[in-house]
């Protein structure tokens, strides 16, 4: 478990920086922007590494079970994971549905996050699926305060 946190701790870590214009601002002047760019990547391909590799040690040594979620939830959860690709690909092929949401890839990840709450109940998943969901909302949050300054 402790691997699954510390990639959760990598990703928020990194993917903070984006939402402190500031800070990305003195990190791309110290590293050139190739250079934030490069570094920005390889921490979050660590991150989704740790992320992985410790939620499948977590899930596979015997997660703890907080809640059992009714069989029919599976069948939603497939419908809202559907919905998450569909949001995730207009993200990068913009159109009609990235106009509307303004944040396809957020709302993805808030989408796929909460749909996987749905289906699982075990310690691992609720931390990895609650943090990432909380993440999203406060990224969304963040996006809109920057939009509006």
């Amino acid at each position: 478990m402790w691997l699954l946190i510390l990639g959760l701790v990598v990703f928020l870590v990194t993917h903070h920086i984006p939402m402190r214009p500031a800070l990305r601002a003195r990190l791309t002047d110290r590293l050139g922007t190739i250079g934030y760019r490069v570094a920005f990547s390889l921490a979050s391909l660590l991150s989704l590494a740790l992320i992985a590799y410790g939620f499948g040690m977590a899930r596979s040594a015997g997660s703890l079970v907080i809640y059992e979620p009714p069989a029919g939830l599976r069948h939603l959860t497939l419908l809202l994971v559907a919905i998450a690709f569909v949001l995730l690909a207009a993200s990068i092929f913009k159109g009609r549905i990235a106009a509307a949401v303004k944040h396809p890839m957020v709302t993805a990840v808030k989408v796929w996050a909460f749909a996987h709450l749905l289906a699982n109940g075990d310690l691992a998943s609720l931390v990895l699926f609650v943090t990432l969901l909380a993440w999203a909302v406060y990224d969304r949050i963040s996006l809109k305060r920057r939009g509006a300054a």
